[in-house]
C-alpha cells in the first residue's frame, strides 16, 4: 500500500478545479504512460487502455471543487458559475450540502494556477464567504489575488494527513483516480476513464460521447467515487458503499452482485446507499434525494444501453479539504477491484 499512498500524495498536490483539469490530466497521462499504459485524451475524458481493453471498464471523475476568478477581486465557487452550470437542478445532495458548508472555507489557503500549463500563480487566503441568492452561488473574498484575471482557477492548498486509522484531504475524487492508477501497477489490463466537470454535472456527457464515438456498449461500467455521511459514527461499520440505484436510474449490472459476493467472502462491510437514504426519509417523514451519479445519468440517457454499478468510499467532511475516510475502506476497495479484475491476484 505504500506505493498507493505515494501516488495519492502526488496527485493531491496537482490542482484540478472544475473546468480547469488539463494540468491534472497531463500528470495522470504521464504517470500511466511511464508504466506502459496507452492513454488518449478526448474532450473532457482521459482514456487509459491496457492489453485487454474490454476486460474491464472503470471510471472516476478527476475534477475537484475550487474557485474561479469572475471579475476584479471577485471569486465564485467553480462548479456553480454560469458557464459551468449544466444539470444542477437543486435536487442533488451535492448542491444541498454546499450551502451548509460555505463557512468552512474561511481561513483556508488557496493557490491560483494557469489553466493549461498548471503554472503556479501565487497563494491567497479566503477571508469571507456568503451566499448570493441572485446568482445562486457562493461568493468568496480572498486576500492576495487582486491581480488575477477572470477565468483563473483557484485550488485549495492540500496535503494528505494520517490520524489513527483515518486519512484526510480533499479526497473527492482524487482518491479514486489514485486507486485506478494503482490498479494498473497491480496488473489491471482493462480500460479506465478519467472524466472532467463531474462536480458541475457534465462529466457523464463526455463519457457518453466517447462510448458513442466508438459504438461501445457494456453492462459492466464500474464508477468509483466517494459517498458522504454526516459523522464518523454513521460510517464506522462501513468499508464500502454499494447502490441499487440513484435518483435517475436503476443499476442492473451483474457487477453489483459480484461485488457483493466478494465483500461477503472477504469480510468487507457494506450497505446500499439508496436503501439507507430511503430509511432516513421514512424515519424523518421528509422526502429527499437518492443522490445523483455519473452512472445514473448515462443509464438514463442511453435507456439502459450502458449499464453498470458504483463502488464508493464512505467519507465525512463532504466537499471540504478535510474529507475523511478510513484506511480499511481504501484497502477494501482495492481488494474488491483486485478480485474483480486481476488474474492470479495475491491480495
Amino acid at each position: 500500500m505504500e506505493q498507493f499512498y505515494d501516488i495519492l500524495k502526488q496527485l493531491i498536490r496537482i490542482p484540478s478545479v472544475v473546468g480547469a483539469e488539463h494540468p491534472f490530466f497531463m500528470f495522470v497521462k504521464r504517470e500511466l504512460e511511464e508504466i506502459g499504459v496507452n492513454v488518449e485524451y478526448y474532450d473532457g475524458v482521459l482514456v487509459a487502455t491496457g492489453e485487454k481493453p474490454e476486460s474491464g471498464y472503470m471510471s472516476s471523475h478527476a475534477d475537484r471543487h475550487g474557485l474561479i476568478c469572475t471579475g476584479h477581486n471577485e471569486f465564485q465557487y467553480a462548479a456553480f458559475i454560469a458557464k459551468n452550470r449544466a444539470d444542477l437542478t437543486g435536487t442533488s445532495n451535492s448542491e444541498q450540502l454546499l450551502y451548509n458548508f460555505s463557512s468552512r472555507f474561511v481561513n483556508e489557503k488557496v493557490q491560483a494556477y494557469e489553466p493549461w500549463s498548471g503554472t503556479y500563480l501565487g497563494m491567497g487566503e479566503i477571508k469571507e464567504t456568503y451566499l448570493c441568492e441572485r446568482r445562486n452561488n457562493i461568493i468568496f473574498k480572498v486576500d492576495g489575488f487582486e491581480y488575477l484575471f477572470p477565468g483563473t482557477p483557484i485550488a485549495f492548498m492540500d496535503k494528505l494527513e494520517f490520524k489513527d486509522d483515518l486519512i484526510s484531504a480533499q479526497l473527492d475524487n482524487v482518491i479514486s483516480v489514485a486507486i485506478m492508477i494503482y490498479m494498473y501497477h497491480l496488473g489491471y489490463k482493462g480500460t479506465a476513464f478519467f472524466t472532467a466537470s463531474e462536480e458541475a454535472g457534465k462529466s457523464w456527457r463526455f463519457l457518453l460521447e466517447y462510448f458513442r464515438r466508438f459504438d461501445i456498449k457494456t453492462n459492466e461500467l464500474l464508477v468509483l467515487d466517494t459517498s458522504p455521511y454526516a459523522s464518523l459514527e454513521d460510517m464506522q461499520n462501513l468499508d464500502v458503499i454499494l447502490r441499487h440505484r440513484d435518483e435517475n436510474a436503476v443499476f442492473k449490472s451483474p457487477l453489483k452482485n459480484t461485488i457483493k459476493k466478494i465483500a461477503i467472502q472477504e469480510g468487507i462491510k457494506y450497505h446500499f446507499k439508496d436503501a439507507y437514504l430511503k430509511n432516513i426519509m421514512k424515519q424523518t417523514g421528509k422526502k429527499g434525494s437518492l443522490g445523483t451519479t455519473e452512472l445514473g445519468r448515462i443509464i438514463h440517457a442511453t435507456k439502459g444501453e450502458i449499464q453498470g454499478t458504483t463502488l464508493q468510499l464512505p467519507t465525512i467532511g463532504y466537499h471540504t479539504v478535510n474529507e475523511t475516510t478510513s484506511i480499511k475502506s481504501v484497502e477494501s476497495m482495492i481488494i474488491i477491484l483486485s478480485k474483480l479484475y486481476i488474474e492470479n491476484n495475491t491480495l
